[in-house]
């Protein structure tokens, strides 16, 4: 029964101030709404951004680097092992791009349970011919189904279809700004010289956007074929092993395992996309400080309007205590007046947040830097409302709680005889 007429006098001390208590549950539902559509913004944004980059990135790379050689003929000498021996001028050991022995390495990776796809490359430089005029360019031979299958690469073509690749003898896929520089249009057939001197002709059959215009200029795909057909080499030649790996956190170590077993240079996708990882952490650092401090701001409202509430109630207060409440019945008073403010706050706001993410959602965002984008990124992950709504009931709870134990505490003998 005092349960009932507990909720009766907070409904009636909420009535009493209503205005007052609008303005903080509206405070909350703001903040919580902006804390929503912030979080979801900037992590949409996050990922727009890292996918330029980290969906054309393999997890891990198996290739030759061109390096000089760890193990200089004076480290084998039994005579020099135990001094320090300095050696100036190294050079590069004569050793080819080539993997060896690609397919078997193939075949065994297939076989790690680890790992979700595989997607051999072959890079190699070109000149593009334009009149008199050799451009500086990079053709990437790639096997179009794996690397639209494990790294979006038909979400970066602009025009054209990319399966023609596999099908069209001698065909290219060029990047747009290297197009647009070349005037070459698609069905056309362009002239690119190897850097061993010999001309090929290939016929243009979509264009590729990734984004970042510098990269753009100079890069361009063709089939594993055609890329061999280009370098003179055989039917096994291949420069690059790219794996997708089941669990990304794994890479690091996966790159030092493979890098052992196959004796060829790994690189793991947190070492070649470090500043990007970086950039999304402390995007989200800020976003979340933000909106953090938007529900503390609301809570120290709810505080003040509470203790201006027991201020003005003192005599409430006292009468209550005087016909048999306890003061732990006055405290859950003023607590349920505080989390009452706080659902009501956060429903309100989970609401709104949600509308406004789907409002930005909405924006149209053109650029021809993103030709894949066409409104601003919003991610709509269920964690950010169920972190908003966590904190606004933890926030109200304690802005409630030191108001409730002051009022507990009153003396309602001093509060009657002052009057």
């Amino acid at each position: 029964m005092k349960i009932k007429h507990i909720t009766e006098i907070s409904i009636a001390l909420m009535v009493a101030r209503w205005k007052q208590t609008l303005v903080a549950a509206i405070g909350v539902a703001f903040s919580i709404a902006l804390f929503i559509s912030l979080l979801g913004f900037m992590e949409g944004l996050n990922q727009l951004l890292d996918g330029l980059v980290l969906n054309r990135t393999p997890h891990v790379r198996l290739y030759n680097d061109i390096l000089p050689s760890k193990q200089q003929p004076i480290d084998l000498s039994e005579r020099y092992q135990n001094y320090h021996n300095f050696i100036n001028s190294v050079k590069p050991i004569n050793a080819r791009k080539e993997i060896y022995n690609a397919q078997p390495i193939i075949n065994k990776l297939q076989k790690d349970d680890r790992i979700v796809g595989i997607a051999p490359k072959i890079t190699t430089q070109v000149f593009y011919n334009l009149g008199n005029i050799d451009l500086n360019g990079i053709i990437n031979g790639i096997d179009v189904y794996q690397e639209a299958k494990l790294f979006a690469f038909s979400d970066y073509i602009t025009a054209g279809n990319y399966h023609e690749l596999e099908t069209v003898s001698n065909s290219i896929i060029l990047g747009q700004d290297a197009a647009e520089i070349m005037n070459a249009k698609i069905g056309e057939v362009i002239t690119v010289t190897s850097t061993q001197g010999e001309q090929f002709s290939l016929k243009v059959i979509a264009f590729f956007q990734s984004g970042m215009s510098e990269i753009d200029k100079v890069q361009s795909f063709t089939s594993l074929t055609t890329a061999r057909k280009i370098m003179g080499e055989d039917s096994n030649y291949i420069s690059d092993i790219q794996i997708k790996l089941k669990d990304l956190n794994n890479a690091p170590a996966i790159a030092l395992e493979y890098e052992k077993l196959f004796k060829l240079d790994a690189e793991d996708i947190q070492t070649a996309n470090a500043q990007f990882e970086t950039g999304s952490s402390v995007r989200s650092i800020i976003s979340y400080a933000v909106g953090i401090t938007l529900l503390i701001v609301s809570g120290f409202g709810i505080y003040n309007i509470l203790n201006m509430l027991i201020y003005e109630k003192m005599d409430t207060i006292a009468i209550l205590k005087a016909i048999g409440y306890a003061g732990s019945d006055i405290k859950k008073i003023f607590i349920s007046i505080s989390l009452s403010i706080g659902v009501s706050g956060a429903l309100t706001g989970v609401l709104f947040g949600f509308l406004i993410s789907v409002i930005i959602d909405a924006i149209p965002f053109n650029t021809p830097s993103l030709p894949t984008v066409d409104t601003y990124p919003i991610n709509y992950g269920l964690q950010y409302y169920s972190i908003a709504v966590v904190f606004a009931m933890v926030t109200t709870y304690l802005a409630g709680w030191m108001p409730a134990r002051k009022a507990s505490k009153v003396d309602p003998v001093i509060i009657i005889r002052g009057k």
